[in-house]
């Protein structure tokens, strides 16, 4: 249900070299972390790969795990093969034989205790390509340990107590599968294959909370119960929820508009927060990890579509101006973060709708007024999920945003059209450093929803694209068969993502599956209800479009109920076009 809003364009200087050519498939990552014998200073490096067989990009983040800052830094590592430097970014490289040296640029010199910092480089080489085994700054080694793991943060410490919060929830824990929409999907022909895997809880109005007639058919209490008996099997259990009331929600879409009124915070305080709450707080249930989902598609709206933006809406300009997003999130994230056994992860859009230069660090800075308003503060936010609910790739897997076709980098490319990524993993990562950068607390992870990303079947592409112009290479490249990122109900064409997964790359602490597959976006007409959802016209398929996808044609399916309905024509095309597939 995320949107995007693609600013104007406009011509940008390209960042790649003329003419080189770079093509990306998805590498293998390496953590490596270690401590220092010097009592002031200790450092992690996580260094990862992007692999093409003749060549590759390098990205490491440093992290600065000791007390003091580090003004100015100098990283040296060494490779066995035959590696060759041809480019860096972000640093001062240069290499003799086969080790390596980065050093500050200046500007990013000043390593903070807890900060990070990032730089990439591109290689060429032939045979084996091993990663370093070795990272030293500032002559201090980094580790030596050469293990995979979920990105910069401190290091294993003491076994957590039940009920403690730890760095990443989903490390070694069972998930909760919801029965309601396991149910479903067992009835579905195929559908017991993916029936086992985790979903969401989504409350979405009152009634959600106590379920029964009057709601979903299974209340929040009762989830609660289901999971301490599945819970029974694990050392470790997570239970996800979705958190989805706001005042005027959505107030870019019609159709996940919700039941209460603009001006309604109070209600939203006492009637819903308060209660949920009260149900998470009952110590039956300390024992669980509650990953707690904070209202998707809502403070991204306030960057990106108020006045003075083509993208603006009446109802956007409405909540910028009272408020009520940011307060309610904030109440909300204040209220559950008070439980010791709750984990808030605020939704943050994905990157066809945040990933361009005006909305980034606009939508960070959005994010950190909102976590310091009120009672509530950044030690409120275990992390942040990109691509709730939406079609987007994790990692798009022939092409690259520092690809170039004849000196023409892929910014330029019609579908790019000047973005800075191409998928929710580089986004996500990219984003977690901003949000550092903005007071967010160092260990801060991130969580991708996959539910619906895999963009499998015969239509999917095989390797890149034909290299005859950026357009037609990018065409070719992309995994992604929407008309326009802003595409975001019901696609026709889509399939099941990555299966849940914890700590995938660094700094993601999951691929998760919030989006129960099967249950509809909105309607492809007008359907009365109770629920408070309109009839948006992207759910129409002979929509032909508004500024917030370019004018394209809405890409989704016919004869679809209301936003949050089970949707069988939609479940059996992303059985079909799963990938990984079934």
């Amino acid at each position: 249900m995320s949107r995007t809003t693609p600013p104007p364009r406009r011509r940008r200087r390209a960042l790649l070299t003329a003419g080189v050519m770079t093509v990306t498939a998805l590498g293998t990552g390496t953590m490596l972390q270690g401590t220092a014998s010097a009592a002031d200073f200790a450092c992690e490096v996580d260094y990862s790969t992007n692999d093409w067989g003749s060549g590759f990009t390098a990205d490491l983040t440093i992290t600065n795990t000791g007390s003091t800052a580090a003004n100015g830094w100098e990283l040296t590592y060494s490779y066995t093969g035959n590696q060759r430097l041809a480019q860096g970014w972000n640093g001062v490289w240069s290499q003799s034989g086969q080790t390596v040296t980065v050093t500050d640029t200046g500007w990013n010199g000043t390593v903070a205790a807890g900060g990070s910092v990032s730089v990439g480089g591109q290689f060429t080489y032939s045979g084996s390509n091993a990663a370093p085994t070795e990272f030293t700054v500032n002559g201090v080694v980094c580790g030596e340990d050469g293990g995979s793991g979920p990105g910069p943060g401190p290091g294993p410490g003491p076994d957590p107590e039940p009920g403690d919060r730890v760095n990443n929830p989903y490390e070694d824990a069972g998930v909760y599968v919801n029965p309601d929409w396991s149910a479903n999907a067992a009835a579905e022909p195929g559908g017991e294959a993916i029936a086992d895997q985790p979903t969401a809880v989504w409350l979405d109005r009152r009634a959600a909370i106590e379920g029964g007639s009057a709601g979903n058919s299974t209340g929040l209490r009762e989830h609660l119960d289901n999971a301490l008996v599945q819970a029974q099997d694990h050392e470790n259990f997570v239970f996800q929820v979705v958190i989805y009331n706001l005042p005027g929600r959505d107030c870019a879409a019609l159709a996940s508009n919700g039941e209460l009124g603009p001006d309604e915070l109070d209600v939203y305080q006492s009637e819903f927060i308060d209660p949920i709450a009260e149900i998470l707080g009952d110590p039956a249930y300390a024992d669980l990890r509650i990953v707690t989902v904070i209202e998707i598609d809502s403070l991204p709206n306030l960057v990106t579509n108020v006045s003075p933006r083509a993208t603006a809406t009446p109802e956007c300009d409405e909540m910028l101006a009272n408020g009520n997003y940011v307060n309610g999130v904030s109440y909300a994230i204040d209220t559950l973060g008070d439980i010791p056994n709750v984990y808030n992860y605020i939704d943050a859009g994905h990157y066809g709708w945040i990933g361009w230069d005006d909305n980034f660090g606009a939508s960070a800075e959005l994010f950190a007024e909102t976590a310091n308003t009120g009672g509530a503060s950044v030690d409120d936010v275990h992390g942040f999920i990109v691509n709730t609910a939406n079609y987007g790739p994790a990692v798009e897997p022939h092409y690259d945003i520092n690809d170039s076709v004849g000196g023409t980098s892929v910014r330029q490319s019609e579908w790019v059209d000047w973005n800075r990524y191409v998928d929710n993993q580089s986004f996500a990562q990219a984003f977690r450093t901003e949000l550092v950068s903005q007071g967010f607390n160092s260990d801060i992870g991130m969580l991708i929803d996959t539910s619906r990303s895999g963009w499998g079947g015969p239509d999917r592409p095989t390797g890149p694209g034909p290299l005859t112009d950026v357009n037609a290479y990018v065409e070719g490249s992309r995994v992604d068969q929407r008309f326009q990122t802003g595409n975001w109900c019901n696609q026709a064409g889509a399939g099941l993502g990555e299966r849940p997964e914890v700590a995938p790359a660094p700094g993601i602490d999951a691929y998760v599956w919030v989006k129960p597959p099967g249950e509809s976006d909105g309607s492809s007409e007008e359907i009365p209800n109770n629920e408070g959802k309109g009839f948006d016209r992207m759910c129409d398929p002979t929509y032909e479009g508004n500024p917030r996808n370019n004018h394209n044609m809405s890409g989704a399916l016919p004869d679809a109920p209301i936003s949050g309905h089970w949707f069988s024509a939609q479940f059996q095309e992303l059985l079909a076009n799963a990938y990984p597939p079934l």
